[in-house]
């Protein structure tokens, strides 16, 4: 897959050839790079170009601005328009809505789900009627849980409706069975059990999440620019559900963070005695501000170590640490500590929102901090507190000690 010329992809080109002792193509590369610009800005703004007097047409305003636009990097929206007409179809109608990627992709790998199951009926043949086979099935064989089912009919009415232009009609399907699942929480002295067997930036990381109530990829992709230390607030950029929220920054955590941005500032500024490529910007972002992703707000926080080569635009950049490294490392660190529990780096998260409440704070102002959208989701942290609901004893405390009991 081809990636538009950039001024970034045409310094690394030219590099190459140089490294290689070509110099004479490095020049030829180097002049067809910009009459290509010349020519696209030119054809841009309607062929505004000025003569200079001598028989020469000059850049024009426009086409200077056009060679600049052209340093953003190829966004993976642009690239993959899909390959069928459905699919075509549903990702115009996702994008005119702004979804986020990761919605688009979801909502095409359900259509496609369908599509499958519909074989070898067209898609645009799809009615109620199929649909509520697909999500019985789908309740059935797959015993997919309550959410993804919904997931799945929100996605396909959306390509009915969206897409194609007509509307379902009834639909009546199986429903999955619903599953209460407890979430799994720590007590203050495993976690503190758990971070003393960590270290370095994944602990951070983990006391984090733990002490501000984040996501892992909330906390992975927090930008210098987040971090308010004279508020002691952290704000969360397009987490679930695409929403901004602002949680606390604990003030055992504001040395350790300081000193982080300190290390990031390394990185950063050795990154950029190198010449490498900015970090990744969401995409509305890169195209207004393209030079944005070399400066210094707009970083990594937990930058990673090693730079990788971005699988859409192939260009050498820096990410931020991986998830994958702090899922192993929590779940090493909880069987180092002896947590006879199912921990993984979200635990942190539940920890957070079960302390809080059982401390006494509000349930409202927890459902704030954590970012849900409804407070049922929040009362689910009720029922796994130190004391749930009013401070009722279990009859078998008020057995004396002395009581003669029966042992095997």
């Amino acid at each position: 897959m081809r990636s538009p010329s950039s001024i970034i992809l045409a310094r690394s080109y030219i590099d190459d050839l140089e490294k290689q002792g070509d110099t004479t193509a490095s020049r030829v590369s180097l002049r067809w790079f910009f009459r290509e610009a010349i020519r696209r800005g030119s054809r841009k703004s309607g062929g505004d170009s000025e003569g200079n007097g001598n028989g020469f047409r000059t850049r024009s305003h426009s086409a200077e601005a056009s060679v600049l636009r052209s340093s953003e990097p190829p966004l993976p929206a642009r690239m993959d328009l899909g390959e069928s007409e459905w699919e075509r179809k549903l990702i115009s109608a996702c994008r005119r809505r702004n979804f986020l990627w990761r919605t688009e992709q979801t909502y095409r790998g359900w259509v496609k789900r369908m599509v499958r199951f519909m074989k070898p009926m067209a898609p645009e043949t799809i009615d109620g009627d199929d649909i509520g086979r697909f999500l019985g099935d789908l309740a059935v064989r797959g015993r997919v849980s309550p959410a993804t089912q919904k997931q799945a009919l929100n996605a396909i009415v959306f390509f009915l409706r969206e897409g194609l232009g007509r509307e379902p009609g009834e639909i009546e399907f199986r429903r999955a069975k619903p599953k209460v699942r407890a979430p799994v929480v720590l007590t203050p002295s495993e976690c503190s059990r758990l971070f003393a067997e960590i270290d370095g930036t994944v602990r951070l990381v983990a006391e984090v999440m733990y002490g501000s109530g984040l996501r892992l990829m909330e906390t992975l992709r927090l930008r210098v620019k987040d971090l308010d230390f004279e508020r002691c607030q952290i704000t969360v950029r397009a987490g679930k559900g695409d929403k901004d929220r602002i949680t606390m920054l604990p003030a055992r955590l504001v040395e350790p963070m300081q000193n982080q941005l300190k290390a990031a500032r390394r990185v950063f500024v050795g990154d950029r005695a190198e010449s490498i490529a900015g970090v990744w910007l969401p995409e509305a972002l890169g195209r207004k501000y393209p030079n944005a992703g070399v400066e210094w707000p707009w970083q990594w926080l937990f930058p990673s170590r090693e730079t990788s080569l971005d699988p859409v635009c192939r260009l050498k950049r820096r990410h931020h640490l991986l998830d994958g490294i702090v899922q192993k490392a929590v779940k090493t660190a909880a069987r180092a500590a002896g947590i006879h529990k199912r921990v993984t780096p979200h635990v942190m998260r539940h920890s957070f929102a079960t302390h809080l409440l059982e401390n006494g704070s509000d349930i409202r102002t927890v459902q704030e901090l954590l970012g849900h959208s409804k407070v049922e989701t929040t009362m689910i942290y009720t029922h796994v507190m130190n004391r749930p609901g009013l401070h009722i004893r279990s009859p078998l405390d008020d057995i004396p000690e002395d009581a003669p009991v029966w042992r095997v």
